[in-house]
Order: structure tokens, then C-alpha cells, then sequence
């Protein structure tokens, strides 16, 4: 029987037995990331779901954005889910608040510190937000394989992307006394980078017997300023975390049984 995904303008028969999702926030990366698969096309663009899918080694991959935040990206993942996608990676872009960490280096995920409100909605704050471990080997491999400076550790998922990562770049330049000084001490517990999506979705994924991983690339060095640091920098972090992502997928997809 054919299952429809309402928000996302998918269906089963749609996606062609694929299993595992690549997840950029934004819709406009979606081609760009679909363009390392063969065969890619446009399967639907409703809100700010676009989801392209491509082959590989024989294999199909969907590429689907989430929009920006965890509520965004839940309504996605819940909605692949049921139409059969079984595995996840979010491929994004991030700040980094450590100074070892470079603009233009990746961040591999092992878990999330849930500043987000929407994981709240799958299990108690004391749940741990974690990444899959097959997930989190794969996007290890992968980025090892191709070279690139990469770092893997903890993220910081936010609700909002100015005040909640203690921005003061924002229109009135307030951040709230209970979050100033929250970038310090979160880089003082060694957590590697700021984003908005990861601890969402590793909370609902292990909650619901799904797999998930995250890369990101930084696109700034929030140790020396809240700005990108350059449209290049950007360019090639984005570049390098779509074909990391790319090959792990594939790996996966090959080598993994669909979670039942």
C-alpha cells in the first residue's frame, strides 16, 4: 500500500525503496548535494521540504531539506519515516567556539547538548541526545578518506540562532541575562559547535529506532567573530560536507539492513 507524506508532497512508490536521507536546512543546497549522485531529479518542493533523489553505486539516496530548527526538521524526519526512509544524516553548516577548530573544517556529531524545545517532545531532558554509531563511523570514514581536516565531538542545538548561540550581530544587539556567557561556558565543557537541528533529531531518531548522524561544515570561528568569514570559505565547507555526506550515505545504504 502506498503511503503518503502530507507536508513533504512525497509518497512511497516515490522514493524507490530508498532508506537513507541526507538532510540540509536549506532547500537551495538540496540540488547541490544531489548533483554527486547519478540520475538526480526533483521528486517535490512544498514549503520548506524540497527532496531530490539520486543513485549511486547502485543504490538510491533521497535528498530532503528540513528548514531551519527542530520543529522544522521533525515534521520532515517523522514524515520520511513513515513513508520508509529509515536512515538519517543531517548535512549542515555550523560555528565553531573551539579554537582548534578551523573555518572550512567539518564537525562529525557524536551527540547534542537539547538547548532546542522540540526533542522535549520525544523523551525527558535527561534523555541523552546521541548520534548512531554506524552513522557517526561511516561520515568518519568517509571524511578520512577524502582528507579533509575534520573534528568530532559535541554540538550545540539552539531554538534560535542569534540570542540562543549568544549573538549580539542580532537587531537590537540583547541577549538575555540568563544566556550571556553561555558561548564560554559551553566551550569550556568542550563542545565543539553551535547549530540548531542535531540534538532533535538524534533525540527522536534513537526514541523511534532510526539511525542518525550529523556533519557540518564551519562556515565561521565564533572564538574570533559572529560573522561568515568568507563566501570561498563557505563555498568549499559546503562543498566538502555534501560529498562526505554523499559517501557515507551510499556506504550505508549498501551495507545496512532497513531498521524494521
Amino acid at each position: 500500500m502506498t503511503k503518503h507524506a502530507h507536508h513533504l508532497q512525497l509518497d512511497s512508490s516515490m522514493i524507490e525503496g530508498a532508506t537513507v536521507a541526507l538532510l540540509p536546512g536549506d532547500p537551495g543546497r538540496v540540488p547541490l548535494i544531489a548533483a554527486y549522485l547519478d540520475n538526480s531529479k526533483e521528486l517535490a518542493f512544498a514549503r520548506e521540504f524540497r527532496s531530490f533523489l539520486g543513485e549511486k553505486n547502485g543504490v538510491k539516496v533521497l535528498v530532503t531539506s528540513t528548514g531551519c530548527g527542530g520543529p522544522s526538521l521533525s515534521v520532515c524526519v517523522e514524515e520520511l519515516a513513515q513513508i520508509g526512509l529509515r536512515t538519517f544524516i543531517r548535512v549542515g553548516t555550523t560555528g565553531s567556539i573551539q579554537e582548534h577548530i578551523e573555518v572550512g573544517d567539518l564537525v562529525i556529531s557524536n551527540a547534542a547538548v537539547r538547548l532546542d524545545g522540540a526533542s522535549k517532545s520525544f523523551a525527558p531532558i535527561e534523555y541523552p541526545a546521541v548520534s548512531d554509531i554506524t552513522v557517526t563511523n561511516a561520515l568518519i570514514k568517509a571524511a578520512s578518506e577524502m582528507q579533509v581536516r575534520f573534528h568530532v565531538g559535541i554540538t550545540a542545538s539552539t531554538d534560535t540562532f542569534y540570542q540562543g548561540q549568544e549573538r549580539y550581530d542580532s537587531y537590537t544587539g540583547f541577549v538575555p541575562e540568563h544566556l550571556r556567557g553561555s558561548r564560554a561556558e559551553w566551550q569550556a565543557l568542550k563542545v565543539a559547535n553551535f547549530e540548531m537541528e542535531s540534538a532533535t533529531l538524534f533525540t527522536m531518531c534513537s526514541t523511534m529506532g532510526l539511525r542518525a548522524g550529523t556533519v557540518c561544515g564551519a562556515v565561521a570561528k565564533r572564538t574570533v567573530g559572529e560573522k561568515v568569514m568568507s563566501r570561498e570559505a563557505f563555498k568549499k565547507a559546503e562543498e566538502e560536507t555534501a560529498l562526505v555526506a554523499v559517501n557515507a550515505a551510499v556506504a550505508l545504504a549498501s551495507a545496512l539492513q532497513p531498521v524494521e
